[in-house]
């Protein structure tokens, strides 16, 4: 009987460790499952870390803040394990991460791919100790957001006079209202509904958002920068993981997480952003919908509405102990936005 006993303990001895090192990764954002972000990059990479651990690591995903809360509490979500991964705006949680904003000045991005490998090396040279509560996997741009709108089109500045436009961050409400508009703040999931209520006039925001968030159906005028120029605002976006959720990992599992994330991430969103963003313009263009790219004159009027953005910015920054103008020449330079 001893033996018999010694002999299953000794089988649930060995069986321990393997179980230990299986985890599923519990995914929160804050659009809907259908998402590019879920299906084309996060959903991708789950599948890669399944193959690469042999089944040892899965994920479930939590999109459309099915944990609860709003998109400005993801950070302490995953700061605090009621989420293992996000994939957040640092900006919604305003003031917070202040470092990291200097990539949502005005007309600093003009692609995504281009900027969020500039984003990284930023992160990396100047915003680590603003995250050093979180294992940072990724941080990626969303190309620049333009103007989506139902009722009229916005051809160059005085085009915002008045305008009640949604927008994302506190940096981006800043130059709405520097260019004439009127931000107003809210969850992407709230946007369409408060336009077709005439709440607001529209939307600042990536192409990416259009479809999942069912913009295209509430606006039909767009306005953007010609390709290759600098947007006036974009947003900033991040993945992180539970600190202790990682620390937690066996080695192996580690080094599975470490190779499928970093540069490899940022390039896969950056990919992703610029493919997205091109086929949602066209598809936008064949409903009908008129898309009207500002002029260099105009886009020229629209920097020197906004140049007080920065100087306010920096003021900002400085109160809490950072170079506002360091990090904004270190980000111009990254982005070749400094010409």
């Amino acid at each position: 009987m001893k033996t018999r006993c010694f002999a299953v303990l000794g089988a649930l001895a060995f069986s321990l460790p393997a179980a230990a090192q299986e985890v599923t990764l519990k995914i929160a954002h804050f659009l809907p499952s259908a998402a590019p972000t879920q299906q084309k990059v996060l959903q991708p990479w789950c599948d890669e870390m399944k193959q690469a651990s042999g089944g040892r690591i899965a994920c479930q995903f939590y999109p459309a803040m099915q944990l609860g809360g709003t998109p400005a509490q993801l950070a302490d979500q995953v700061k605090n394990g009621v989420a293992d991964v996000v994939w957040t705006g640092p900006g919604y949680s305003a003031g917070r991460f202040p470092a990291i904003e200097a990539f949502e000045l005005p007309f600093m991005v003009a692609d995504a791919t281009s900027s969020s490998k500039a984003l990284w090396k930023f992160y990396q040279q100047h915003a680590q100790a603003e995250f050093s509560a979180y294992k940072v996997l990724a941080f990626h741009t969303d190309g620049g957001q333009a103007v989506h709108t139902s009722k009229k089109s916005v051809a160059g500045l005085t085009g915002f006079t008045g305008l009640k436009l949604r927008t994302s961050t506190r940096v981006g409400a800043k130059t709405l209202a520097a260019l004439g508009g009127q931000p107003v703040a809210m969850p992407p999931a709230q946007v369409t509904e408060a336009i077709a209520k005439g709440v607001v006039d529209g939307s600042l925001g990536a192409w990416e958002l259009v479809y999942p968030t069912k913009l295209s159906e509430v606006t039909k005028f767009h306005a953007q920068p010609a390709p290759g120029v600098a947007h006036p605002t974009a947003t900033v976006l991040t993945v992180l993981m539970n600190k202790h959720k990682y620390d937690a990992l066996p080695a192996d599992l580690k080094a599975i997480v470490d190779r499928t994330t970093g540069e490899a991430m940022v390039a896969r969103f950056g990919a992703m952003f610029d493919e997205v963003a091109a086929d949602s313009r066209k598809r936008i263009a064949a409903q009908g919908n008129t898309i009207t790219t500002f002029s260099a004159t105009e886009v020229a009027a629209m920097k020197r509405a906004a140049a007080s953005v920065e100087d306010e910015w920096v003021k900002q920054v400085g109160d809490k102990g950072l170079d506002g103008r360091k990090l904004i020449s270190a980000a111009r330079e990254l982005t070749g936005t400094n010409k």
